[in-house]
């Protein structure tokens, strides 16, 4: 049977049915070039004609079919050079490609890209097979792939392409370089058999939900280790998008990767300066808020957990603390009094540590020691077993540390007007990081400035305790037993951590069985107003032997007084004689004194109230009273009801009230007043006398 060309017939149904195709998904590659198929045959005559070709030349499949090809679509002078052409592909059966202006139907020319090849069917007839496309439009391509290519192989970026089940499918030469490994070795791999150092599953959960959802995730950081940098730490700045193929068909996630190590370690170094300059300013507000030694350390223990360590202590050499000097032994041990410790871990950690206020002798191979004895910081970036045995107190201690991860140490010296006062012990446990350098830097300057404020705290309380050693010296050593009166007395220094004051009491005894009382005030503290009370006391008790009447007696005391340079005191000095229960009272500028009257409330005594000793030019007044047994007289000092906040009416009303509710034993009384009235801050020290009139001796 012969075979018959296809028809005009042939040709509308093959067009109907291109047409019918193109209406189906675009979006390809070929789509985008728009390839032209034309087939014709021995003769010359187009046959096949698609619809691209119909967009490419600008005739219809009807009108193209049946027409020679070469008089329909080029000019007359490049018709003879395109037949010797078809003819050689036809005889030959060699393909072939190149460039010819083409006259499309509007008489326009348009440069096309052919490529030629013959064709034979079943019976042996040859056509020839013509595949066109639009040479700016191939040229687009051509520019466009040849950038894409070179963008992904040139640039410093990491590129990826993965699939849908996140296997790569595309690396470039960057990523490579990047991950430690070849392209051939990702390609079919998922990124959790290509990255050994973990974050794999965060990357690959990231990738999915950009599947999923088709929202890029843009500039992530992420810190991690490859293969190509096994022993360090990289900062990479990683995004995620998904890439869709024609038709919306999800072809699967690019990734890229930038390496963002330096830009990660400068704004880290200037994150970590912040954060040094805020802990050395919190600690500028913390430490040294008071004149106590223990509060102090404590401070600074404090300041520095968790931002610098995780467990601080603060060991003070013993020697120091209490202002003595010892000879150096440079084989021997050195005593450490602890202060403070502080952990931000569990406290199985914080009890390696010494307890508080114990004082421990470690030997010139403990660390800590070596720090006080150079005067120099101690730094063990990573501890090992032995090294820990020479930081803790004990073998049992240095198990502790081992158990709950302690791996790094830094001792510094604490220094003071050039003298080494102590140390400061840190530990990293939770903290990765070891100590480095820059750590140094900040605990010494932490060290620094809590060291001038223990230096002044020890010395401060040193002069403190001699002030109240003195004072207290210079008080009766106890509440003397005289005849007609039962006396009960008390003495608290300040509360808060100043200075002692010059409060003072006395009982002195007198001739014929009468007895003095005085209480007394220096205005000012410190050991230079403990002696300038001595010395009242004991010109008062010289003044009350010559039984001169209490007026007499405050005003010799306010001529010795005025010699004192610029102290003043207040002053109560009054005598009892039990046979005639009679109380003489005289004021030299004193808070007045509380009777209390056997079954009656208590109420202040108001005698003429002089000026305080030491103002001069002023007279004194005696004032006399009954004191009959079962009646009680307090004195005290102002340091009982004087308040920074409160009227001082108010405050000697609350001392009535107390009295009032008061019962025997008078010492309980006297110390039920005190803690009562006394706040925790009382910045002054307190004298009372309470005495009650009884019969007999």
């Amino acid at each position: 049977m012969a075979h018959d060309a296809p028809s005009e017939a042939d040709g509308s149904e093959t067009a109907e049915f291109g047409a019918v195709a193109g209406r189906g998904a675009r979006g390809g590659l070929l789509d985008f070039l728009n390839v032209a198929a034309v087939v014709v045959d021995a003769e010359g005559k187009v046959v096949l004609w698609s619809p691209q070709a119909t967009d490419t030349f600008g005739y219809t499949a009807r009108e193209a079919l049946g027409q020679y090809a070469a008089r329909l679509l080029l000019s007359d002078e490049n018709r003879g050079r395109a037949t010797e052409l078809f003819a050689g592909v036809m005889a030959t059966g060699r393909s072939w490609s190149g460039v010819f202006p083409v006259r499309r139907r509007d008489g326009s020319t348009r440069l096309v890209e052919f490529r030629n090849v013959r064709l034979l069917d079943d019976l042996g007839d040859v056509y020839a097979l013509g595949i066109a496309v639009d040479r700016t439009t191939l040229h687009e391509v051509e520019n466009r792939l040849a950038l894409s290519e070179q963008l992904v192989s040139q640039a410093p970026v990491g590129f990826a392409l993965l699939d849908t089940d996140l296997r790569y499918r595309l690396v470039n030469p960057a990523l490579e370089r990047i991950n430690g490994l070849p392209a051939a070795e990702h390609l079919g791999r998922r990124p959790r058999d290509i990255h050994p150092y973990g974050g794999a599953e965060a990357v690959e959960e990231a990738m999915r939900r950009v599947l999923a959802t088709g929202t890029p995730l843009v500039d992530q950081y992420v810190v991690s280790r490859t293969r190509a940098h096994p022993d360090d730490d990289h900062a990479w700045s990683v995004s995620y998008y998904r890439i869709v193929g024609p038709a919306g068909r999800v072809v699967g996630v690019a990734s890229s990767v930038i390496d963002v190590t330096e830009r990660h370690t400068v704004a880290a170094e200037a994150e970590r300066a912040r954060r040094r300059l805020a802990l050395i300013a919190d600690a500028s507000a913390r430490i040294g808020t008071t004149l106590g030694v223990v509060q102090t350390a404590r401070e600074l223990a404090e300041v520095a957990v968790p931002d610098l360590a995780d467990v601080t202590a603060v060991d003070v050499l013993d020697d120091v603390l209490s202002c003595r000097t010892s000879p150096a032994h440079p084989e021997g041990p050195e005593l450490f009094r602890a202060l403070a410790v502080a952990s931000a871990v569990p406290l199985d950690i914080a009890a390696a540590a010494d307890p508080v206020g114990e004082v421990s002798a470690y030997g010139p191979d403990r660390l800590i020691t070596r720090c006080v004895r150079t005067g120099e910081p101690v730094l063990v970036a990573h501890c090992d077993d032995q090294d820990l045995l020479r930081i803790a107190r004990d073998p049992q201690a240095a198990d502790r540390l081992a158990r709950v991860g302690a791996h790094s140490y830094l001792a510094v010296p604490l220094i003071a007007r050039n003298e080494v006062i102590g140390a400061f012990d840190l530990l990293r446990a939770r903290n990765p990081a070891p100590f480095d350098a820059d750590d140094v830097l900040l605990a010494r300057e932490l060290a620094g400035r809590a060291a001038i404020a223990i230096d002044n705290a020890r010395w401060h309380q040193n002069v403190r305790t001699a002030a109240e050693t003195l004072q207290r010296s210079l008080l009766p050593p106890a509440s003397p037993q005289r005849p007609g009166l039962k006396i009960a007395s008390l003495y608290r220094p300040a509360l808060a951590a100043n200075e002692v004051g010059g409060d003072w009491y006395d009982v002195i005894p007198l001739a014929d069985d009468k007895t003095a009382l005085v209480i007394g005030d220096v205005m000012g503290n410190g050991i230079d107003a403990a002696a300038a009370m001595g010395q009242l006391r004991t010109a008062a008790r010289a003044y009350a032997a010559l039984d001169l009447p209490p007026d007499e007696v405050l005003r010799h005391l306010d001529q010795l007084t005025q010699g004192l340079e610029h102290y003043i005191a207040t002053c109560l000095y009054t005598t009892y004689d039990p046979r005639t229960e009679q109380c003489r009272i005289a004021n030299a500028g004193h808070l007045p004194p509380v009777l209390t009257r056997a079954g009656r409330r208590p109420e202040l005594l108001h005698p003429p109230t002089g000026a305080p000793l030491g103002v001069g030019g002023v007279d004194f007044d005696t004032t006399a009273l009954s004191l009959h047994p079962g009646d009680q007289l307090l004195l005290y000092t102002d340091g009982l009801v004087e308040t920074r906040g409160d009227p001082i009416d108010e405050r000697l009303s609350l001392l009535l009230r107390i009295l009032g509710a008061a019962t025997p034993p008078h010492d309980a009384t006297c110390a039920r007043l005190v803690d009562t009235m006394r706040q925790p801050d009382d910045p002054d020290d307190v004298a009372l006398l309470l005495v009650e009139a009884c019969r007999g001796g």
